[in-house]
């Protein structure tokens, strides 16, 4: 039989996974796997037992909300083996799942993490560190790292919107200068973000650009300092509105971005806290982990955006 390592949060998303343990090694058995399951013990032992023991598996299955999926795949990049990701969302917000394709389900998610194509992805290096979606820094971004993990067990998701309403009291700005692939911007800013999702926070389509996942390119976004309540509005409506613009946020794709500031600043990687720093150089790291996700209905990679293409072009040609 072949090999799996499962590793799980067991208090991530209301520990909901205890309910479902059985079942979901029972799908790995029944797929032709002999699983070895192992429960998180403190922050980063994800990322060691990658480390240690990935190279002896077929197949690497994590269990958790994005912290856990990104110290595994942390873990990965330092692999000299690396080995495919499976991953069964059981997290608060499960960001990028959504652009992965993979059902909130357990036993559905973990049915594809053992049947699903592999799917080679872009993840981002932040300084000497990785992030798999987002990288990001100011209004909001600090709401999941000071979340606790009680309050996110009783609340899920509702803990984010009441932390996040704390933060609005007093809303920070950041003098910067920004290298975007050569093309520098020198402003003020209260919100940053450098992702390669559909998803943030629970949002869809922030970026307002299309998404593809293995492009080799970031979505960019930063917004600068506001004034007064009408043009928070007018920035809220334009991040979560489509093709609504706004002159204070600026949209960009990049392979590397490049940030100094006068102050330190505290980041956020896949929600958890990246430290804070005055200089950062963001860059692209196409196509180096392969993860297991539903490529047939899943329309953010290069190789679907291609055959819509190709069938738009088909049809188009028909038609005249």
């Amino acid at each position: 039989m072949k090999k799996l390592l499962f590793i799980f949060n067991p208090t991530a998303g209301k520990s909901k996974i205890k309910t479902k343990l059985v079942e979901i090694l029972d799908v790995f058995v029944k797929a032709g796997y002999m699983p070895v399951a192992y429960p998180t013990q403190c922050r980063e032992d994800a990322k060691n037992i990658v480390l240690e023991y990935a190279h002896k598996f077929d197949l690497v299955v994590c269990s958790g909300g994005d912290g856990t999926l990104n110290e595994v795949v942390t873990g990965m990049v330092e692999q000299l083996a690396p080995v495919p990701i499976g991953y069964i969302p059981t997290g608060s917000t499960n960001d990028y799942a959504k652009s992965l394709g993979i059902p909130g389900d357990m036993i559905k998610a973990a049915q594809m993490a053992v049947e699903g194509a592999i799917f080679k992805t872009d993840i981002g290096q932040f300084n000497n560190s990785t992030f798999v979606y987002v990288a990001a820094f100011g209004l909001f971004t600090d709401v999941s790292y000071q979340t606790s993990q009680e309050l996110k067990n009783v609340l899920g998701h509702a803990a984010y919107v009441f932390e996040g309403v704390k933060s609005l009291i007093s809303i920070p700005e950041y003098h910067m200068t920004v290298d975007i692939d050569g093309k520098i911007i020198e402003d003020d800013f209260i919100y940053g973000m450098v992702s390669n999702t559909v998803s943030v926070g629970g949002f869809k389509n922030m970026t307002n650009q299309e998404v593809i996942l293995d492009d080799g390119y970031f979505e960019v976004l930063f917004v600068r300092k506001l004034s007064n309540p009408l043009q928070v509005r007018e920035v809220i409506i334009s991040l979560l509105t489509d093709g609504v613009k706004s002159k204070f946020v600026c949209d960009y794709r990049a392979k590397c971005v490049k940030i100094t500031s006068i102050k330190e600043i505290p980041w956020t990687l896949d929600g958890e806290f990246g430290g804070e720093h005055k200089e950062v150089v963001i860059k692209n790291k196409a196509n180096s982990i392969s993860l297991v996700a539903d490529t047939i209905n899943m329309d953010l990679s290069s190789e679907n955006h291609l055959k819509i293409a190709i069938s738009k072009y088909d049809k188009d040609d028909k038609l005249e």
